[in-house]
C-alpha cells in the first residue's frame, strides 16, 4: 500500500512515546514508526506489531477488534485519520482494507512461528529482512539499504530475548558480514544469506 503523503487529508501528529488510542480512530501512517505493545504486571514488554510507514494502524479496529487498545509512537508520527469509508467506501477502498488486514493477520501468524520455533539469530534475521522488505514496498529503501528505527532494547521486546543476547547476536551477524548497522540504517549485502540465516525456504515470502 501506497504510503505517499496526501495533503488533503486531515494529518495528526505525534510525539516520540506518545499513545495513540483507538478512540482516536485507525490511522495511515505516512511518516514513522508505531507499535503495538503488551506489559505483564511486572512492567516487562512484548511488542507484538511493528507498524511502518504505509500501514494502516490498526485494519482489525474497524472491525470492532478489542486488540490492539492502544498503539505507542517509537519516533516522531505523521499519520492521517480514515474513516469507515475503507470498509463503506468505493470497491478500491475495500480492497484495501481486506488487503490490510490479511497482510496484518499473516504477518501475525508467521511471527507466532517465528517467536516459537526459530533461534536468537533466525528471529534477528527475519526482523531485518522483515523491515527493509516493507520500508522498500513502501518507497523507502535505497539500494540494499534502509532506515531502521529500533534499539536493541525494542528488538529483544519483539523478539522475545534479552538485551544481552540481541546485542552479542547483532554482533556475530555483524562480524559474518550477514548485516551493517550504521547509526539509525540498516544495509543487508546480501539478501540470499539473511534468508538462510532466518531459516527462510526459497518460496517463503516476507512481507
Amino acid at each position: 500500500m501506497s504510503s505517499q503523503f496526501d495533503p488533503a487529508l486531515a494529518v495528526t501528529l505525534y510525539k516520540p512515546h506518545q499513545t495513540i488510542r483507538k478512540a482516536q480512530g485507525a490511522m495511515r501512517i505516512h511518516e514513522g514508526w508505531a507499535c503495538h505493545q503488551a506489559l505483564l504486571p511486572d512492567g516487562r514488554r512484548q511488542i507484538i506489531t511493528l507498524y511502518l510507514p504505509g500501514d494502516i494502524c490498526d485494519p482489525r479496529w474497524f472491525i470492532g477488534s478489542q486488540e490492539p487498545k492502544e498503539v505507542l509512537a517509537l519516533t516522531a508520527i505523521k499519520a492521517s485519520l480514515i474513516s469507515n469509508r475503507l470498509i463503506d467506501g468505493s470497491d478500491f477502498e475495500r480492497r484495501e482494507f481486506w488487503q490490510a488486514l490479511a497482510v496484518t493477520e499473516r504477518r501475525q501468524q508467521r511471527w507466532l512461528l517465528t517467536l516459537g520455533r526459530r533461534s536468537a539469530g533466525e528471529r534477528i534475521a527475519y526482523l531485518f529482512l522483515e523491515v527493509y522488505e516493507r520500508m522498500r514496498r513502501a518507497g523507502f529503501a535505497y539500494g540494499q539499504q534502509c532506515a531502521f528505527n529500533l534499539t536493541q532494547t525494542e528488538i529483544a521486546d519483539l523478539t522475545g530475548l534479552t538485551s544481552v543476547h540481541v546485542n552479542r547476536t547483532i554482533q556475530a551477524m555483524r562480524a559474518r558480514g550477514q548485516v551493517v548497522l550504521d547509526g539509525r540504517w540498516l544495509r543487508i549485502p546480501d539478501p540470499d544469506l539473511l534468508r538462510a540465516v532466518a531459516a527462510l525456504r526459497s518460496d517463503d515470502v516476507v512481507e
